[in-house]
């Protein structure tokens, strides 16, 4: 079985590999579908997913559509856990020889926790960098916006919006410690990943506006994160007459090593919307716990 519904506390949500079935598009993994209680529609626009494992990079072999979209895909496989609990499996991919392990686990009354580990099994990463990539397409929302507590070198501390121009317009926001200049093959063509912003953030977590609902995603540690932004990238809902935006993240393993273990973890929030003080107080909440 390529996935399954699991319904706890205020959420519904499907889990599945990168197979097709019925609406749901091959060559998506992750979050299928989510739905709060409250919500009259989806959160992610059909038939694309949320948290969806879409790029591993190296700066070199990344260009043709089966390398640039590989755990896309490259074979996955779904497990049921436990009736609040499913993991994504992918072996070893054919380009990047990487392996995967991504555990989700719903939290009531509307968590969604993510565990992501990952294993290099071959020495083909040249520029000594591991680059990974999630996107999370989003339903028509009217506010297309991402929001961050920024902060940096000459950048003031506090809230931040950034909705980019077009895709792949300034795209990218990296951490106020980040100093990581990643190096990519001339010519390459262009990415989110490499399109940078001058914005930083200071907070780990980013949110945005769905309806009359708050999506917020945490992470446990700064290091590594990068946040992305793009105001088209799941299409065009012809019904509503706008486009789809894709709220996305990065991970960046600097300095990696052959068959060591890396990862890190999320609590993403999908609940009514509150005050930017109690997305901050959902955050040390979490991190406290």
């Amino acid at each position: 079985m390529a996935h399954d519904t699991f319904k706890i506390g205020d959420l519904t949500a499907v889990i599945g590999d990168n197979a097709g079935e019925g609406e749901h598009k091959a060559g998506y993994n992750g979050v299928w579908g989510l739905r709060h209680k409250q919500s009259k529609r989806g959160l992610f626009a059909p038939p694309y997913v949320g948290l969806n494992h879409e790029h591993i990079f190296n700066g070199d072999a990344e260009d043709e559509p089966g390398i640039f979209f590989e755990p896309r895909v490259a074979p996955m496989a779904f497990k049921k856990l436990a009736d609040d609990e499913a993991e994504l499996h992918q072996p070893p991919t054919p380009t990047f020889h990487l392996e995967s392990w991504t555990r989700f686990r719903l939290v009531p009354p509307h968590y969604i926790d993510m565990s992501y580990r990952c294993v290099a099994r071959q020495h083909v990463f040249a520029r000594g960098y591991i680059g990974l990539f999630w996107a999370s397409y989003i339903n028509a929302p009217e506010d297309k916006s991402m929001y961050f507590f920024a902060g940096g070198e000459g950048q003031a501390a506090g809230w931040t919006q950034l909705c980019t121009q077009q895709h792949n317009d300034e795209s990218t926001v990296r951490h106020r410690a980040d100093k990581l200049e990643l190096t990519f093959r001339e010519g390459a063509k262009p990415a989110l990943f490499r399109s940078l912003s001058p914005l930083r953030f200071d907070v780990p977590l980013f949110y945005g506006l769905f309806d009359d609902l708050i999506w917020i995603v945490m992470f446990d540690r700064a290091e590594g994160i990068r946040l992305s932004h793009s105001p088209s990238g799941g299409g065009n809902n012809a019904e509503l007459q706008t486009t789809n935006p894709a709220w996305d993240f990065q991970f960046i393993i600097p300095n990696y090593e052959v068959l060591k273990e890396y990862g890190f973890k999320l609590r993403a929030v999908f609940r009514p919307r509150c005050s930017r003080e109690e997305v901050m107080k959902e955050y040390r909440k979490w991190q406290a716990d």
